[in-house]
């Protein structure tokens, strides 16, 4: 689903990037601010969010919840699993979301025996899509997702992990199965915003709402696959919980001028294709502002 974006709410929006929003609209604004001569705009962007975005909050556009999709990527686009360790102030910042993916379990592997092949981590609760309805002691798809209590657990297990093929696995036995790789998926916070074009102002009114993204696909995936169909793109963010900081299913892509906009806004079905992701997502335009 692609909807025009809703209005934006000033107190969530940094100070520092206040003015690219106020770019197109009544109020008086000041200059908009430009990236610096010689720092990539990447970096630019990631500075002026690790300063100012209140946690949990992916993109430079706040927006409402209500997105969810239950849900792999090209390495060489972002940083990997090794990336260094964010700091602010001279203090560690989180590198990952609290909440992991693990698929490929045994199919009888229960709630418990998932607990105890994982709590050597950390602190941690088990967890999967319709389990307090269904009153089930095992995740019913062979997935299910790792709710860590302290964010160090996750990058401990990382390290315990096997990487193959850019992928992450780790052995888990269960009562009829030793031994059996199942897949750890991270969600690594930098993927959740890329700039395509940071010489460019981030218009809210040339921006959209993606629903139905799969939570494994990336702020630059995304923004490659946009720009492929319609061009123009500048900016794209995936959508994460404010808690856990995990991707909800939705994301949001800034053009830099009203053709490509138009053209996104007006198709029925977007094809989100990458790597081992091939989704058709059906398009639709709601009157945001």
């Amino acid at each position: 689903m692609i909807r025009k974006s809703s209005p934006l709410t000033p107190s969530l929006i940094p100070s520092s990037l206040l003015t690219l929003f106020y770019s197109r609209t009544s109020l008086s604004s000041p200059d908009i601010p430009a990236c610096p001569p010689g720092l990539p705009p990447s970096l630019f962007l990631s500075l002026s969010l690790s300063l100012a975005l209140p946690p949990g909050r992916s993109s430079l556009f706040p927006f409402e919840d209500g997105f969810l999709d239950d849900g792999h990527g090209d390495p060489s686009l972002t940083p990997g699993l090794n990336s260094p360790t964010r700091c602010q102030n001279g203090e560690r910042m989180e590198r990952y979301s609290r909440k992991v993916f693990v698929g490929g379990l045994p199919p009888d592997i229960d709630e418990d025996e998932i607990t105890n092949s994982f709590r050597r981590y950390g602190h941690l609760v088990v967890d999967w899509p319709h389990k307090a309805e269904s009153k089930s002691y095992f995740p019913p798809k062979g997935y299910a997702f790792l709710l860590f209590q302290e964010e160090t657990s996750v990058q401990a297990l990382i390290d315990a992990c096997i990487e193959e093929d850019g992928k992450l696995y780790l052995c888990v036995s269960s009562p009829t199965i030793k031994d059996k790789p199942v897949q750890i998926r991270p969600w690594n916070l930098s993927d959740s915003d890329f700039v395509m074009d940071g010489s460019q102002p981030l218009d809210p009114r040339k921006t959209i709402f993606v629903g139905g993204v799969p939570r494994p696909l990336r702020a630059v995936e995304l923004a490659m696959i946009m720009d492929r169909l319609y061009g123009g793109v500048c900016y794209a963010g995936i959508d994460t919980d404010p808690e856990l900081k995990y991707p909800k299913g939705a994301g949001r892509v800034a053009f830099s001028n009203q053709q490509s906009y138009i053209a996104a806004i007006s198709a029925r079905f977007v094809q989100l294709q990458h790597n081992d992701i091939d989704k058709r997502v059906r398009g639709s335009f709601q009157n945001g502002i």
